[in-house]
């Protein structure tokens, strides 16, 4: 998949990457200590580095993360 250098993704994009997963699930990931850092919080949430959350990815995919 290719992306704009500096795309940001909000929650609703990090779950369809993941799968169309719940929104609980994604916020109980996305807090994670090992999920990168929102580059910023703004009024309509938090937004991550696209770059940072396919790393992410590549390394913990749903089916791997253990609660």
């Amino acid at each position: 998949m290719t992306e704009k250098t500096g795309a940001l993704l909000g929650a609703h994009e990090i779950r369809l990457r993941l799968g169309s997963v719940s929104r609980q699930r994604a916020y109980q990931l996305t807090n994670r200590a090992n999920f990168p850092r929102p580059v910023a919080d703004l009024a309509q949430g938090k937004v991550w580095r696209a770059s940072d959350v396919d790393a992410w990815l590549a390394v913990h995919r749903p089916s791997s993360v253990t609660d």
